[in-house]
């Protein structure tokens, strides 16, 4: 069912979208601190978290080419 949204959804949606902007600077906000806190006290370094984050988000970045095989453009 196609139909054209309210002026009051519109304005919630907009609502929302604030609400996770300002609870998404805050997590940053959060995470930040505690790396940095991390480092200082050298619990980790900031190469040992480099290295973390190119591991995890390789292992959580899909295989666009899972076979491995280079398909050419013709």
């Amino acid at each position: 069912m196609n139909r054209i949204p309210s002026h009051f959804e519109e304005m919630n949606m907009i609502g929302k979208l604030a609400d996770l902007k300002e609870s998404h600077y805050h997590q940053s906000l959060v995470l930040s601190s505690l790396i940095q806190v991390l480092i200082d006290k050298g619990i980790i370094t900031a190469q040992e978290l480099q290295l973390k984050s190119k591991e995890i988000d390789a292992a959580l970045t899909p295989n666009p080419n899972p076979t491995g095989s280079i398909h050419p453009i013709s």
